[in-house]
């Protein structure tokens, strides 16, 4: 790989209301999963915003009296894979790639200085799923991403993905060169533990006054505002 095609900087996206919303379907598959693996109606789910899928399947169960084993939570994840992969028609329709989704990853993706994979609390699968129900995977490298089944504390997922990252391309990927793009609170809180600069878009349930109360280094409006940000820290990590 000559220097000119290295890839300097490491971009990694949140999936839901960064990328993509739901509408609805997410909880309802959720519900599904939840009566399948357990036999139980779920009566409430736990607080999901900036959560690892780990985190959030273990509360889950105890909220709703049942013991949270190692065993109970890989059933309701295999159970949650495989409502996502049955649902792909209806999530491809009522829910949606958020506006600007697509040219974003895009334009990043014929920057030879980006390197773009996902930072996520999804289960690997279910963000892979959802991804290519919208057709963002083909701008993404997944195997290079941290998902919510490596580990239930998302600020330990950045260090996961660097690392995968690092040896897909043979470029170490120091806190300097990555960027976490997200969503909400938890999405900040993450990146600034991990010492890695955070890009935060106020496209979920997050204004930008409280996305920057929360210490982001930067605030973009949507992800028109977020690709040109990206693009001039792309340009910025050749000179």
């Amino acid at each position: 790989m000559s220097a000119a095609c290295t890839p300097r900087l490491l971009v990694l996206w949140d999936v839901d209301h960064t990328l993509i919303e739901t509408r609805g379907v997410g909880r309802a598959i959720y519900d599904q999963a939840f009566l399948v693996a357990t036999g139980r109606p779920m009566t409430e789910l736990a607080n999901v915003s900036g959560r690892t899928e780990l985190d959030i399947m273990t509360e889950s169960l105890r909220i709703n009296g049942i013991e949270p084993t190692d065993e109970m939570v890989a059933r309701l994840a295999d159970a949650l894979i495989q409502g996502y992969q049955n649902g792909r028609n209806r999530l491809h329709t009522i829910g949606r790639a958020l506006p600007g989704a697509t040219e974003t990853l895009a334009q990043l993706a014929i920057r030879p200085a980006a390197y773009q994979s996902v930072l996520t609390g999804n289960l690997r699968e279910v963000a892979r799923i959802k991804l290519e129900v919208f057709g963002l995977d083909q701008h993404l490298d997944l195997a290079a991403g941290a998902y919510g089944d490596d580990d239930p504390e998302r600020a330990k997922l950045i260090a996961v993905a660097q690392q995968r990252a690092g040896r897909r391309v043979g470029v170490v990927f120091d806190n300097t060169a990555t960027v976490l793009v997200g969503d909400t609170p938890k999405d900040v809180e993450a990146g600034l533990a991990a010492g890695v600069r955070v890009l935060a878009v106020a496209t979920g349930k997050t204004g930008a006054d409280e996305l920057r109360t929360a210490g982001a280094h930067a605030v973009a409006a949507d992800l028109h505002e977020c690709s040109r940000i990206l693009l001039r820290l792309a340009e910025q990590a050749v000179r």
